[in-house]
């Protein structure tokens, strides 16, 4: 701890613009204890305030209009892939979606503050055509807010983090042990509960090309369409005659639902996760006939393009006929 001190004495600015630039990133480094200790040195006249500010805002706008500008190229499949690297990525799906949809450009400055949300904010604002211009005004707002929350609070508490890290540095090695400890046990609780969230055993899984068929003999189906209203503006792609209804909108529309012969839901998910709570959820409220599109959107599209090809390579040897070279 006491080389802690000694390097953020030395280089407060550059160790805090690192650390915070990291993390927006997606790095494994917690800015905000940085942060919080540079706030009491500051406030004890050891490093400039300004300076502190300075470099965590611009640590925040590079690593966020990093993604960002990843948003705007590739879409929903960066915020997919950000969250499938978490413990909980459906959930991390699903809170950026709710965010940004129900905050709109201020989500930027309450994302900073939400665990897991914080990095698939701004590529879903790439996604969703935030300008430039907007985007680095939100960005920028944001990361003030963000940055002088912190320092202050550790100007506020500079006494007692001071006494916390003389008490560290005493403990030294034992501390750091029962940290890694508890954050073991921690990721391996998280990773059980995601394990037992994906088991299938009550779900009962319909194939595409089985809900293909039923669509061609007219069976009486509604499928659901879980995405959110932002996902579905930013991906097309969908299921002939599928109605928009969110997770959290299915308690509210049961009797739409229970009218229905047979109900399947699918999502744009790992694993199918959401689509899997839907029709567990659906079941409990006493429908019987819930079934969830394995693969989901994805699976769909797949196989529409697989069945459209045929038809395209009988059309151009139509055409290699009817004009020979």
């Amino acid at each position: 701890m006491n080389d802690l001190i000694a390097l953020l004495t030395a280089q407060g600015a550059a160790v805090v613009f690192l650390a915070t630039l990291a993390t927006r990133l997606g790095a494994p480094v917690p800015a905000a204890p940085f942060l919080v200790v540079a706030g009491g040195l500051a406030v004890e006249g050891q490093l400039s305030f300004i300076a502190l500010v300075f470099a965590a805002v611009l640590g925040n706008i590079l690593g966020d209009g990093a993604w960002f500008l990843a948003g705007r190229r590739w879409g929903y499949q960066v915020m997919r892939f950000l969250c499938r690297v978490s413990l909980s990525a459906d959930n991390c799906v699903r809170r950026s979606e709710s965010i940004l949809g129900r905050w709109g450009g201020l989500s930027l400055i309450a994302a900073k503050f939400v665990p897991g949300v914080s990095l698939v904010a701004p590529p879903m604002a790439g996604a969703l055509g935030m300008s430039n211009a907007r985007f680095m005004a939100y960005e920028t707002l944001a990361a003030v807010i963000w940055a002088l929350g912190f320092l202050a609070l550790g100007g506020l508490f500079h006494a007692a983090i001071q006494d916390v890290l003389a008490m560290m540095s005493s403990v030294g090695l034992t501390a750091t042990l029962v940290g890694t400890l508890l954050l073991a046990v921690f990721v391996a609780w998280r990773y059980r509960e995601r394990r037992i969230a994906r088991k299938v055993d009550d779900i009962v899984h319909v194939e595409v090309d089985a809900l293909r068929d039923a669509f061609a003999a007219g069976a009486r189906l509604l499928v659901v369409d879980l995405r959110s209203p932002e996902s579905r503006r930013i991906d097309d792609r969908s299921v002939p005659g599928a109605v928009g209804i969110t997770y959290r909108e299915l308690t509210d529309r049961l009797a739409e639902l229970r009218a229905a012969r047979e109900v399947v839901v699918f999502c744009d998910c790992p694993n199918d996760e959401t689509a899997i709570a839907a029709a567990r959820l659906l079941a409990k409220a006493g429908l019987s006939r819930v079934r969830v599109l394995a693969g989901g959107i994805a699976a769909w599209t797949a196989a529409e393009a697989l069945a459209s090809e045929p038809a395209r390579l009988d059309v151009d040897a139509r055409d290699v006929a009817a004009h020979p070279a």
